[in-house]
């Protein structure tokens, strides 16, 4: 399969994983439809930066230092979503970066 495809499969797997909890709590749509955009460009910058680090934990870094003006803005509302969103960041992070590595995207 493309690696554009396979990258655009992972990020939708992301975002649907990331957005699922927050639809059942009926939180706004313009932060799930960004959080969803963000996971789902989240592959393309995992899988195409290049940094000196293991592969296992770059995905979760990068993600979890993207992530970082979101969790400002949400800090400003809500001092306790900046856990949830934090974890969420490093564990789909580091997913998208296992499944890039398994199938030969990094």
């Amino acid at each position: 399969m493309d690696k554009v495809l396979l990258t655009l499969l992972i990020g939708t797997i992301a975002g649907i994983i990331d957005i699922a909890p927050m639809i059942k709590m009926k939180i706004d749509k313009y932060a799930t439809w960004s959080a969803f955009v963000f996971y789902f460009i989240m592959p393309f910058v995992i899988f195409n930066l290049d940094i000196n680090i293991v592969w296992w934990l770059k995905g979760g870094l990068i993600c979890l230092v993207m992530e970082i003006p979101i969790l400002i803005l949400v800090a400003k509302e809500d001092k306790k979503g900046i856990m949830p969103i934090g974890i969420m960041a490093i564990v789909l992070g580091t997913l998208i970066g296992v499944a890039g590595h398994l199938l030969g995207l990094m």
